[in-house]
C-alpha cells in the first residue's frame, strides 16, 4: 500500500514552485489558479520573494498547497502517473490537511486557496503579536513533553502542538510560558528547546477564535465526497466522511497535530511506502517514526521522473 502525503507551515521558501513553472504548463495552471483565486499575485512571491511576505501565514498556508499540488498536476501529466491510481490513502499535516483534501477532490483547487487564506488571516488575528510563541523540544516524546507543557504553563496555555515523531514535539501557547518550557526543558530530560520564528501560536486552546471563523468558512464552503480515505491530524484516524472531516477541520485549529501516531497508524493499515510532495520535511519524520518502509520526498523534476520510474 502507498501513501500520498503533504507538508505543512516551514517547508516554505523563496523560488518554491519556479522550476516546475519553468518547466511545465500543468505547474503554471495551478499557480494561475490560485492567483486568480485570491486576486493577488502570490506565484511572484513565492517565485521572487520578498521571503518576509511569503512567510506571512496568510500567503504560506496556500503557497505551500500550490507548490504540492502543482507537484501533482505535473506528475499526473508529465508522467503519467495519477494519484488515484497509486495512493491508498493521503495525510497531510496541519494545513497540508487541505491540500490532501484537494488532492483527493474533497475541495476544489480554487476553493482550497482561499479556505487557507483565511485560515492563515484568523489564525494570525486570533492571538495579539508578541502574546504567543512556539518551541520545538529536541530528543522529547511526548510524554517527557507533556509533563514539561504541564510544569511550564503556571496558569498559562502552554499544549502540545505537533507529536511529529519520537524525537520532535512541539508546544504552543502563551509566550511567557513556551519560554519557560524552553528553559525547563534540560530539567525533563530533553535535549533542548528551541524557539520557533512563527507569527502566532497555532494548534492550542489561544486558537478558538480562528476556529470558529473556519467553522463559519466551513459551513459555506464544505468538503464533498473523498475518492481516497484520508487519515486526520487530530484523531490519527482513517476518516471517509465529508460531514466528519468538516468538524475535524475545525477542531484541527487548536487541536494537536498527531502526525507521529498517524504514521503509525498508516503503517498499521499496511502502507510501505509514502510520498511526500512538495516538499522534504514528512519523509524525515516517516523515517524516525516507522521501519520497513520506503519514503520518497519530491520537489524538483527529476524527483518527479525518478518518481514516475519507482511505481
Amino acid at each position: 500500500m502507498r501513501a500520498f502525503i503533504f507538508p505543512g507551515q516551514g517547508s516554505q521558501k523563496v523560488g518554491m514552485g519556479a522550476e516546475l513553472a519553468a518547466a511545465s504548463p500543468a505547474a503554471r495552471e495551478v499557480f494561475e489558479e490560485v492567483d486568480e483565486a485570491l486576486g493577488q499575485k502570490l506565484f511572484a512571491v513565492m517565485r521572487e520573494g520578498p521571503e518576509d511576505q511569503l512567510m506571512l501565514t496568510e500567503n504560506a498556508q496556500p503557497a505551500i498547497m500550490a507548490n504540492a499540488i502543482a507537484t501533482l498536476k505535473v506528475l499526473a501529466r508529465d508522467f503519467s502517473v495519477q494519484l488515484l491510481d497509486k495512493a491508498d490513502c493521503v495525510a497531510g499535516h496541519s494545513l497540508g490537511e487541505y491540500t490532501a483534501l484537494a488532492a483527493i477532490g474533497a475541495f476544489s483547487l480554487s476553493d482550497t486557496a482561499r479556505l487557507l487564506k483565511l485560515r492563515g488571516q484568523a489564525m494570525q488575528a486570533a492571538v495579539p503579536v508578541g502574546k504567543g510563541a512556539m518551541c520545538a523540544l529536541l530528543g522529547a516524546d511526548i510524554d517527557k513533553a507533556s509533563d514539561l507543557a504541564a510544569a511550564a504553563a503556571e496558569g498559562e496555555v502552554c499544549e502540545v502542538a505537533n507529536d511529529n515523531d519520537p524525537g520532535q514535539v512541539v508546544l504552543s501557547g502563551s509566550k511567557d510560558a513556551i519560554e519557560r518550557a524552553v528553559a525547563m526543558a534540560k530539567d525533563f530530560g530533553i535535549k533542548r528547546g528551541v524557539l520557533l520564528p512563527v507569527s502566532a501560536p497555532f494548534h492550542c486552546s489561544l486558537m478558538q477564535p480562528a476556529a470558529e471563523a473556519m467553522d463559519e468558512a466551513l459551513t459555506k464552503t464544505p468538503p464533498s465526497a473523498f475518492h481516497l480515505p484520508l487519515y486526520a491530524n487530530v484523531t490519527a484516524a482513517e476518516v471517509s466522511d465529508p460531514a466528519a472531516e468538516r468538524k475535524l477541520l475545525v477542531e484541527q485549529v487548536t487541536g494537536r497535530v498527531r502526525w507521529r501516531e498517524s504514521v503509525i497508524a498508516m503503517k498499521a493499515a499496511g502502507v510501505e511506502h509514502f510520498v511526500e510532495l512538495g516538499g522534504k520535511v514528512l519523509g524525515p519524520m516517516v523515517g524516525r517514526t516507522v521501519d520497513d518502509v520506503t519514503v520518497t520526498s519530491v520537489v524538483t523534476m527529476a524527483d518527479l521522473e525518478a518518481l514516475a520510474k519507482e511505481i
